[in-house]
């Protein structure tokens, strides 16, 4: 599918490795901005849907995205510039090692939909690889940039790999990023946990947990998911 309609903006992914997933949706969806945030910033923004989302549902006024490859960072733009949001998004073409070294600015929320297969396994399609290896952009390298990125009372929310969970939170402990969120994704009530959705800041506090089941059955959305997604997706 070369175009993914939401309600409110439509995102154009032919050119991008990684496509519109519900990796993504959910994370935009989950992601707290109760803290009002002022500055956003997506790291490896893909298709730029995340920052879409973001500036779909918040105020903040700067929404920055970074993105490496050189396709996806021209339909990151393309996407931004035909939405609505466009005076408020902005994409930079540049790894995330420049980027840290570059931008003195600090951001109130960071997100992030890395990629993160660490299997011994790769592909043929360079691109797809980059967009889905871990070793492309290592939780370490993540977790140190957000730790210069983030504001002091800055949010950090991330989608992993549920086997990934207690070695990424205790990996972000020691750049001092603590969960205050966590919910972990089940496709169905029999499926396995699959995905956890964290978010972190620099305070440490009792973490809220919750379990989010995606359907009940083919197509049967639950009750949960729904509400957190119908905003976005044109069926819901």
């Amino acid at each position: 599918m070369s175009n993914f309609k939401f309600k409110e903006f439509t995102i154009n992914q032919d050119r991008c490795a990684m496509k519109i997933g519900t990796d993504a949706v959910l994370l935009g969806a989950w992601t707290s901005i109760k803290h009002h945030p002022f500055s956003i910033l997506d790291i490896g923004a893909g298709t730029g849907v995340l920052a879409l989302m973001l500036a779909q549902r918040s105020a903040a006024e700067v929404i920055d995205a970074l993105e490496i490859d050189d396709n996806a960072y021209e339909q990151c733009v393309d996407n931004f510039e035909h939405s609505v949001w466009a005076d408020r998004l902005f994409c930079y073409h540049a790894s995330l090692e420049e980027f840290v070294e570059e931008i003195d600015d600090q951001y109130d929320l960071i997100i992030s939909n890395p990629p993160f297969y660490s299997e011994d396994f790769k592909t043929d399609n360079h691109q797809r690889d980059t967009a889905r290896f871990q070793d492309a952009m290592p939780f370490n390298h993540l977790l140190a940039s957000v730790a210069k990125l983030l504001s002091a009372a800055g949010v950090f929310s991330v989608i992993i790999p549920f086997q990934e969970e207690a070695s990424f939170i205790s990996l972000a402990a020691t750049f001092q990023l603590f969960p205050n969120r966590l919910t972990r994704v089940q496709g169905n009530p029999d499926a396995e946990i699959k995905r956890s959705l964290i978010s972190f800041t620099r305070t440490e506090v009792p973490i809220e947990k919750t379990n989010l089941i995606i359907e009940t059955g083919r197509h049967q959305y639950t009750d949960a998911y729904v509400t957190l997604t119908k905003d976005f997706y044109l069926k819901m």
